[in-house]
């Protein structure tokens, strides 16, 4: 072996690790900010948490009725945003219309239970 060779080799695999660490990094990145849906969905917080080790979270779930006497679908989702949830634990009890983007294939649960991810909340009649 070349002593010329070991210091290459290192370099070559530090290359490597940097391009492997950016494209993770660039893949977080784009499924955080790129939204595959967005809409908005009806119903009553029944559930709503700060919860996490380490990177905290609110996360919530919301029974959705479509009519009385029907079983209602349960909604999970997150919220990132403190005025979000501030604004949400404020109409508790009440029939909200909840805003959402759709992220898919985050790369860790650190960013939310869900991929369903609440950027407004309203009061609906």
């Amino acid at each position: 072996m070349d002593p010329q060779e070991g210091p290459q080799v290192l370099k070559v695999f530090v290359g490597l690790l940097v391009l492997v660490l950016l494209g993770v990094a660039g893949f977080a990145w784009g499924t955080l900010h790129w939204a595959y849906s967005d809409g908005e969905r009806a119903g009553y917080v029944q559930k709503f948490a700060h919860k996490g080790w380490l990177c905290k979270t609110w996360e919530g779930e919301m029974a959705m009725v479509t009519m009385p006497g029907t079983v209602a679908e349960k909604f999970q989702f997150t919220v990132t945003n403190s005025a979000v949830a501030q604004k949400l634990n404020a109409v508790i009890g009440k029939r909200v219309a909840l805003h959402y983007e759709q992220h898919k294939w985050l790369p860790s649960s650190c960013f939310g239970d869900t991929e369903y991810f609440v950027t407004d909340v309203r009061v609906a009649e």
